[in-house]
């Protein structure tokens, strides 16, 4: 499974991002989610991330920008994700599901994401 890293903006600000092939959902630290709507889910769920079991009860709407494509994406409220390999702290794991639903791949070999393919409409039927 690949990952890549990547700033994505949300509301002027920066957020480091892991895209990951490996993970279904998108999740936020609680630190980048304090300035966010958060909704309290009903039941606290768990997750197993970076070899470690952690619970969420929260989730949020993200509104940002991955190389200037809106996106949005709910997330679920966790307090920590981890370092990627230089030791800089992920703030938002975006996950599988997301990144079929806005065209986004990640190319692990050139450590780069590929936006080509981001829906300008969206067909339903």
């Amino acid at each position: 499974m690949g990952r890549v890293y990547e700033e994505v903006r949300e509301d002027g600000r920066g957020l480091w991002t892991m895209f990951d092939t490996g993970s279904k959902n998108t999740y936020i630290v609680r630190s980048a989610a304090e300035t966010l709507h958060r909704q309290h889910l009903p039941e606290s769920k768990r997750v197993g991330i970076g070899g470690r079991v952690r619970l969420f009860d929260e989730a949020c709407i993200i509104n940002g920008y991955i190389q200037g494509k809106l996106v949005n994406v709910t997330a679920f409220v966790i307090d920590e994700l981890g370092r990627d390999d230089a030791g800089r702290p992920v703030e938002l794991l975006f996950g599988a599901l997301a990144m079929q639903q806005w065209g986004i791949r990640p190319i692990p070999d050139e450590e780069r994401i590929d936006v080509s393919h981001y829906p300008e409409e969206f067909i339903e039927y």
